[in-house]
């Protein structure tokens, strides 16, 4: 498996979410949020958040500088949420995107070794 195809596929992870930055109405269909809650700003930054983890594994995918910063970044996104995920009970609602997550942990794990590795 190549670097590029798994930063691609860590890239993907993060893209539903991070598309939230342009399309605010995903964050009512992904969350359940309503655009008139307090909440919804706070998503909405999220999103921005994702979209700077989107563009961190896009970059890591074709710039092999960035590649270690990279993987500290989505891991970090993926693991906390997973953990936080798991002292919650693992609310079903969240279950897809833990889901997610899990699946995406392999390619950011073997792109990470060898981003440390050179």
């Amino acid at each position: 498996m190549s670097q590029l195809i798994c930063w691609l596929l860590v890239a993907l992870v993060h893209l539903i979410p991070a598309l939230a930055l342009f399309r605010p109405g995903l964050i009512t269909r992904l969350y359940g949020v309503a655009p008139d809650s307090p909440l919804f700003l706070l998503m909405h930054h999220r999103a921005a958040l994702f979209f700077a983890v989107l563009v961190a594994c896009i970059w890591a995918a074709f710039d092999p500088d960035g590649r270690k910063l990279a993987t500290v970044i989505a891991a970090i996104s993926m693991l906390s949420f997973l953990a936080l995920y798991h002292s919650r009970g693992r609310p079903a609602a969240l279950g897809t995107i833990a889901l997610v997550d899990l699946i995406g942990l392999a390619p950011l794990a073997w792109a990470g070794w060898h981003a440390f590795q050179q």
